[in-house]
């Protein structure tokens, strides 16, 4: 997650127990279409700890912030990412294997960065506040309803 624009960057999924080598390479598939971020935000978990996931963050350029052990609203955005996906996405779908929890999460990006308003952004999307470009104005008395993902959220689309 991009903190200044609220934006996801990506999701990771892998069927199995994680370790370093996992971790990293999930990282890199994130990252891949997109240039690396300057600052990395990360808890205290072992994971974080893997030799190569350190060797890896000075070759990329990133400098890892830790989180205050135990405290939650030392990273409140990154927190209420997590408990919005459980809430509107996990919570209402099942998936059967890490392919589909893959698009259903794709899915559920497109949406949150192009759709969804955030009342911390004065009601912006993520993705308006990343290309700079104004919000349009639109009539509401000819409107439809467009689906998103799977039918899961429901908005007005101007007619």
């Amino acid at each position: 997650m991009d903190q200044c624009t609220r934006r996801i960057i990506g999701f990771a999924v892998h069927a199995g127990d994680v370790d370093g080598a996992i971790l990293c390479r999930m990282f890199n598939e994130v990252i891949s279409r997109k240039h690396p971020p300057r600052y990395l935000s990360s808890d205290h978990n072992p994971l974080f700890r893997y030799h190569r996931w350190q060797a890896n963050l000075p070759i990329l350029d990133i400098e890892e912030i830790k989180s205050v052990p135990y405290t939650p609203i030392s990273h409140p955005f990154v927190e209420r990412l997590i408990g919005s996906v459980r809430r509107e996405l996990l919570d209402q779908t099942f998936f059967w294997n890490d392919r589909d929890l893959t698009k259903k999460l794709a899915s559920y990006q497109a949406y949150y960065n192009q759709h969804r308003t955030h009342s911390s952004l004065e009601g912006q999307i993520p993705g308006e506040i990343s290309d700079n470009t104004p919000s349009k104005i639109i009539n509401l008395k000819n409107y439809c309803w467009k689906s998103h993902c799977r039918g899961l959220f429901q908005l007005p689309l101007a007619a």
